[in-house]
């Protein structure tokens, strides 16, 4: 199996666009855009609990300690989220009853138990999938990510501290190239 598509900017906008007309549009907004904007892994996204992102005064966190046992290699990390995903989250978390709040997942199936990691990663295929757009998966917010910040100039340490990768090389392997940013290169010469 291949590498996860990157997603345009257009193929983001049709994703959300599909999820908005559908069942649970503010929950699957928010995890698609966890994957976007903080570089998430769909195992990461399922073992959220309401408590890692709302702070004890009821705003968003601007970051927090995602546990060792939750992270691919064991490795704990610090996750950082932007403004405008603080705002996304906000939205989702504005539509949790009271009694939903603050205990178990911050992210649940229609029968109220938390995703897996792999029914997580299966809804995320059909969202793509009934969206229109080939070769996306689940990890495809999470490269994009990666490859949107190396684009903007942002090096690969930093990158690689964000992904949560102990090597750079892992994270190199996420970064796609296309014929834009090559014609942009070749003009700094």
């Amino acid at each position: 199996m291949g590498q996860a598509k990157t997603l345009t900017e257009r193929e983001l906008k049709r994703v959300l666009d599909y999820i908005a007309l559908h069942r649970h549009a503010a929950r699957n907004r928010a995890m698609v855009l966890l994957t976007y904007y903080a570089g998430l892994r769909v195992s990461e996204v399922a073992s959220l609990k309401y408590s890692d992102v709302v702070a004890q005064d009821y705003t968003i966190k601007a970051e927090f300690q995602l546990a060792p046992e939750l992270v691919k290699g064991g490795h704990g990390r610090t996750v950082f989220f932007s403004e405008k995903l603080r705002k996304e989250l906000d939205t989702y978390v504005k539509t949790l009853m009271r009694h939903e709040r603050e205990h178990l997942r911050l992210f649940r199936t229609q029968k109220r138990e938390g995703f897996t990691a792999n029914t997580l990663c299966q809804h995320f295929h059909w969202l793509y999938r009934r969206a229109g757009i080939e070769g996306a998966s689940s990890h495809s917010g999470r490269r994009t990510f990666i490859t949107n910040l190396a684009a903007k100039g942002i090096g690969v340490r930093v990158l690689a501290s964000l992904a949560g990768h102990r090597s750079i090389g892992t994270t190199q392997m996420y970064i796609d190239v296309n014929d834009d940013q090559k014609r942009r290169a070749v003009e700094l010469v």
